[in-house]
């Protein structure tokens, strides 16, 4: 499957870890002390940037050894992978990292080798692209729909499904009435926001902006 599905494009980056065995935090522990200290709703670095449908870090160790008949194989170095699912082109998307959510980028990949910064946008650009493989799965809920346009369906759905509990065994005129000022209210309703539970992007919006850590 190609990085591009519609609209969407797929992103997965592996970025070697430093390795330093006189540094006083080692760098895949300094990683997961930052990512641990995210936020994870709308505040989210990520959050930041309106076309991301889902992101997440995760520091590798190694590969798991399932056992035969596979050969037990093992990584040179730890990795940092970093996935994300957004609306529209790469370049676009890596260059509001490195100008919308800088710090907390460089915060993140300074422990990775040859990370360049993100001051100098073509190299920060050429480090990631270098860095980059071929995005074999998507996140289940992306389609070709656009963030906002994924965040307000499911406002709607978790609207239409309250309004159904609320109103179970209501006369039928009254159902219509009511279902009638349903509508002209969530019409009026303000847009969702990307992280914020309560906006109609799930709990699952850590589907949407996650920042995780695995030891």
């Amino acid at each position: 499957m190609a990085n591009q599905s519609g609209n969407v494009y797929g992103l997965t980056i592996l970025s070697p870890i430093l390795q330093d065995q006189n540094a006083e935090t080692s760098h895949n522990c300094a990683i997961r002390m930052k990512l641990a200290s995210l936020p994870c709703d709308e505040f989210s670095p990520f959050a930041k940037l309106s076309s991301t449908h889902m992101a997440r870090l995760v520091v590798m160790d190694d590969v798991v050894y399932v056992g035969m008949p596979s050969c037990e194989e093992h990584l040179k170095s730890q990795y940092l992978i970093f996935e994300t699912n957004f609306d529209g082109d790469l370049d676009n998307y890596l260059t509001r990292m490195a100008r919308e959510i800088s710090a907390d980028v460089d915060a993140v990949w300074k422990h990775c080798w040859g990370y360049p910064g993100t001051k100098n946008l073509a190299a920060f650009i050429a480090y990631m692209k270098k860095c980059q493989i071929t995005t074999t799965f998507y996140f289940a809920d992306v389609n070709s729909k656009t963030v906002q346009e994924t965040l307000t369906a499911l406002q709607t759905q978790a609207a239409v499904a309250r309004f159904i509990e609320k109103n179970q065994g209501r006369p039928a005129a009254d159902l219509q009435k009511s279902f009638t000022e349903f509508v002209a209210k969530l019409h009026k309703a303000p847009a969702p926001v990307a992280g914020r539970p309560e906006s109609g992007g799930p709990p699952r919006i850590e589907t949407n902006m996650k920042w995780a850590t695995r030891n």
